[in-house]
């Protein structure tokens, strides 16, 4: 991001703000509520259009697209991690994180590719990876489960970039604990950049670089003792 400028209402949520992510870092953004954090992501989804500066997702200028033409860049270049893992009860955890790619299937990939892979195999693997039983039913999961679930789901198309809306949120102490593990060890395992939005200050502490978003500006937030704003 470059530049970023955005108001909503009379309200000033960015004001010429920068932020970069390189494949194998994790960022955490913190901030008050209302703050923008989550309107940050949506910036970087395409789903907010800016007022000015500019967005690049991997190497692709996103800003101008056309809908069509950022649905794709979604598709195979971002995963998305959301606070309560908006899954599909009555599909089974594997079906769940195969949904997409079978939705999808007018891309061709290289050989060799993991996208390429059939999305069935490549689901069980991820979810084996990640500890989540396949073979129950997603409502039996318990919430780390689910949550391990929808990061299996959020690195399907192997993406560059890897975004997650307050993941923890929802969790129990203990289970906050594992998912962070999780979660930021996954750029280094997987090659990808992870963006993390969160009011939880120990789990943002975890990330290579810890931001804080204020009066519309990121700055290096203080490790050493978290605002009380911030504090979950």
């Amino acid at each position: 991001m470059r530049g970023l400028s955005y108001s909503l209402a009379d309200r000033v949520l960015f004001d010429g703000l920068d932020l970069q992510v390189a494949r194998g870092e994790s960022v955490a953004v913190t901030g008050a509520s209302g703050s923008g954090k989550s309107t940050l992501l949506s910036c970087v989804l395409g789903l907010i259009k800016p007022g000015e500066g500019t967005v690049a997702v991997t190497g692709t200028p996103t800003t101008g697209l056309s809908g069509k033409r950022m649905a794709r860049v979604r598709s195979e270049s971002i995963g998305m991690v959301f606070q309560f893992g908006e899954l599909l009860p009555e599909l089974t955890p594997v079906e769940n994180v195969a949904l997409a790619p079978l939705l999808s299937r007018t891309a061709t990939t290289p050989s060799g590719d993991p996208k390429s892979e059939d999305p069935f195999v490549r689901a069980e693997g991820l979810l084996t990876d990640l500890g989540v039983p396949v073979r129950t039913a997603t409502s039996r999961l318990s919430g780390g489960e689910r949550q391990r679930t929808a990061v299996a789901r959020a690195l399907m198309n192997a993406p560059g970039l890897l975004l997650a809306d307050e993941p923890t949120g929802a969790l129990d102490a203990d289970t906050r604990e594992l998912v962070a593990d999780l979660l930021f060890s996954l750029p280094r395992r997987h090659s990808c950049g992870l963006l993390v939005v969160t009011h939880d200050v120990t789990v943002a502490q975890r990330a290579d670089r810890v931001l804080h978003l204020r009066h519309g500006r990121l700055t290096p937030a203080d490790r050493a003792s978290a605002p009380d704003e911030v504090r979950p």
